[in-house]
């Protein structure tokens, strides 16, 4: 059952990566103002990226996943990114971490969850 909840989290966190979209205004201004701008979605390769794909998920996309890591590169240490990339393998491990009674799994968990909730508010439209 906790293995399930840890990958529901762990899901939840890259699948919904929720939020509204940005648009650029010089692309609107080019084309005289007459198109829909065309949205800005960040992109990155890394550690994050690279587990996001390979995890196989339907909804991990390139973008979506490129999407993740960009937040990641601005949220996460090098070291956490590589060490959160493992939980995409084993989610089982990332509910250890977030009930260890450790400072350092503390601190990871904080962060890597602050890291969820901003990937899920600027990826998601991708």
């Amino acid at each position: 059952m906790i293995r399930i909840g840890v990958a529901i989290v762990a899901v939840l966190g890259l699948a919904a990566c929720g939020g509204g979209s940005r648009y650029s205004s010089s692309n609107a201004a080019a084309y005289g103002g007459g198109y829909a701008a065309v949205p800005v979605v960040p992109f990155a390769s890394g550690p994050i990226q690279k587990a996001c794909e390979a995890d196989g998920r339907k909804e991990a996309s390139r973008t979506r996943c490129g999407c993740v890591q960009a937040v990641a590169d601005q949220s996460l240490s090098a070291r956490d990114q590589r060490r959160g990339a493992k939980m995409f393998r084993d989610p089982h491990q990332l509910q250890e971490i977030r009930q260890s009674d450790n400072a350092n799994n503390e601190r990871f968990w904080k962060a890597w969850k602050e890291f969820g909730q901003n990937a899920a508010a600027v990826c998601a439209q991708t």
